[in-house]
């Protein structure tokens, strides 16, 4: 996440709790929203899926202890301009370093990302950085997303040139001290009144300028490469979750962390199965002497076969469970949720057409019993006299 996003989102208001709210209000916050706003929900609602993955942002910040104290520190700093009124009542305004350095701050970091080195430390010299985030999009078929899987997913992006480490100067050759910022891998800049740092153009932060450059990236120390990076998918992974992986992102500069990947997660439709929550939904059409007369149906899985009773006068629309058949996640294993629907054939031969003659004429029931009574009522001869 870059300190812009912290600085221009308010994580708070997308999940509408206060900023002294607990952990567990916010879990409780974010699981009403995500469950209101899940893509199975909300199928082709660009506006419900921008949405949820906006709340699922700001989650992410927000339930993180780290994160959530250097959100709240920056937009404190930033939003409020960084400065105070002096003590002595006057107009001047200082500027207190003490507010972005003491102790337990991790705003040092902050005005890394901002600046580019160490703001506020002169001749500190070039300061590691961690490595950008990455974001991802791995697409699983519906029995993938069930049962979960491992699967190699490409990546392309900036990574340390081979050819020089990362150094940024040909194999064999060195590198002398950058004469414009001493070393420091950064400049100062005035700006308003007081100074920033910014990282030196010249040697590009690093502090060092080769005496030859290194020929495959240009002196700049990265190439476009493309590596291979193994992702386990849990069981029962909805579509649109996201997927954290510690240490795959892009790799730091000057000795710093790589960033994390974030894997967004689209799962295709099945052609016989749907889901609703952790249980498979799936619709079979019966006959109506089967649902009449009752029968044993085979039904499918995800793992197989099961066999499913239809009782006696079983109507159509009716659902039916099948325990323990549906989606398995760490937390349950959901159901199989059966809706049984009577067919009615586009055609008839002669002999189905008699034998339903026959049937209509021997049923003895009335199947709609209310609206006979009303049409009868209608029909009635005292009718009109009884409103005369």
């Amino acid at each position: 996440m870059s300190t812009q996003d912290y600085l221009e989102k308010d994580y708070y208001k997308t999940l509408g709790v206060a900023k002294n709210d607990d952990a567990k209000t916010i879990k409780k916050a974010y699981r009403k929203l995500a469950q209101e706003l899940h893509p199975d929900k909300n199928p082709g609602n660009a506006a419900a899926e921008s949405r949820f993955k906006d709340v699922s942002e700001a989650y992410d910040v927000l339930s993180d202890p780290g994160k959530r104290k250097e959100y709240d520190e920056a937009r404190e700093l930033f939003g409020s301009g960084g400065f105070r009124r002096a003590p002595n009542g006057g107009g001047a305004t200082t500027f207190d370093m003490s507010d972005l350095f003491g102790p337990g701050s991790n705003l040092g970091d902050m005005f890394s990302d901002l600046f580019g080195g160490a703001a506020g430390r002169p001749n500190a010299g070039p300061q590691p950085m961690r490595g950008s985030d990455v974001a991802a999009e791995l697409r699983l078929d519906f029995v993938e997303a069930a049962h979960g899987t491992t699967l190699p997913l490409q990546l392309s992006g900036p990574a340390a040139c081979k050819t020089c480490g990362g150094s940024g100067a040909a194999p064999g050759s060195s590198a002398h001290t950058c004469p414009v910022c001493g070393g420091a891998g950064s400049v100062l800049r005035n700006q308003g009144g007081f100074a920033l740092r910014e990282p030196c153009r010249e040697c590009r932060g690093s502090g060092q300028i080769p005496d030859q450059v290194c020929p495959e990236c240009r002196g700049s120390g990265t190439t476009n490469q493309t590596r291979t990076i193994t992702v386990r998918v849990p069981s029962g992974i909805r579509d649109g979750a996201k997927l954290r992986i510690a240490g795959k992102g892009n790799a730091g500069s000057l000795g710093g962390p790589p960033g994390d990947l974030f894997v967004t997660i689209r799962v295709a439709a099945h052609p016989l199965f749907g889901r609703s929550g952790d249980d498979l939904t799936l619709t079979v059409p019966i006959t109506f002497p089967e649902a009449a007369l009752g029968t044993t149906l085979r039904v499918p899985t995800l793992d197989g076969a099961v066999s499913l009773k239809i009782a006696p006068g079983t109507p159509s629309g009716r659902t039916l469970r099948v325990r323990g058949r549906g989606v398995t996640t760490s937390k349950k294993t959901g159901d199989l949720l059966v809706t049984v629907e009577v067919a009615v054939p586009a055609k008839l031969t002669g002999e189905a057409r008699d034998a339903l003659e026959k049937y209509q004429a021997a049923a003895p029931d009335d199947p709609r019993p209310t609206i006979t009574a009303a049409l009868d009522a209608l029909n009635s001869p005292n009718r009109g006299g009884d409103h005369g």
